[in-house]
């Protein structure tokens, strides 16, 4: 099952696009702000966002260009503006798709299907197994033994790079310009917060082990057993 964000102001298309993708068996969360999407894609593990342009505490546009920093997840602007310039804004700043209202239903919803396999087929994900813990792309998730946890798509993005480097420290820099392609300017608290729902996690899962470790004045590596 696929889950997605839809974000517009709109409680019409909101309802709309909720009862239509949800009969299609998608898992939906909506959200009329861009400051609650945001915390939404946070702490969720998302396969898309359908973005509304126009929302009431920031543009779609700077929600994608912030979220860009963050994540690759697909994302499909759905608005109002049917001009030329708007549409090439929304792929400009980081967009997958933009379907212009009105639209239909259905082919939204291929569209969405289509962001979503060609964002996996870009990138064919592997499991990273170290003896009895399993770090698994496909559903955001770690395992230990019979237990498993989730983690956000900035969470595991993090996670999962480290895991591929077990045993080399990066610091908060490296791992900004590594994982999400942008310096860390003013990220390095937001780095701290997600690092520390990482351990927490991974404490409740094993806690037996410290598999995120903290060099001081360096950074942080991932350790196996």
């Amino acid at each position: 099952m696929y889950k997605i964000l839809v974000v517009d102001d709109d409680p019409i298309i909101l309802d709309d696009n909720q009862t239509f993708f949800r009969t299609m068996g998608y898992d939906v969360i909506c959200s009329s702000t861009a400051a609650h999407a945001e915390e939404i894609i946070l702490s969720n593990a998302l396969d898309c966002v359908i973005l509304d342009v126009d929302l009431p505490d920031r543009n779609g546009f700077s929600l994608c260009e912030k979220i860009r920093t963050k994540t690759g997840i697909p994302i499909v602007f759905l608005s109002g503006y049917t001009e030329e310039e708007s549409r090439i804004r929304g792929l400009t700043v980081g967009g997958d798709d933009y379907v212009c209202k009105p639209y239909s239903l259905r082919e939204l919803e291929l569209r969405v299907q289509a962001r979503i396999r060609a964002g996996r087929a870009a990138e064919p994900p592997r499991n990273l197994t170290y003896g009895s813990f399993c770090i698994s792309p496909a559903t955001c998730s770690a395992s230990y033994e019979s237990r498993s946890v989730d983690f956000s798509s900035y969470e595991f993005d993090v996670l999962y790079f480290l895991a591929r480097h077990p045993g080399e420290i990066f610091t908060p820099d490296q791992i900004y310009d590594s994982v999400w392609n942008a310096p860390i300017n003013k990220g390095q608290k937001s780095l701290q917060v997600i690092m520390g729902r990482i351990r927490k996690k991974l404490y409740e899962l094993c806690p037996d082990h410290d598999y995120i470790q903290t060099k001081r004045y360096k950074g942080y590596l991932f350790v196996p057993e």
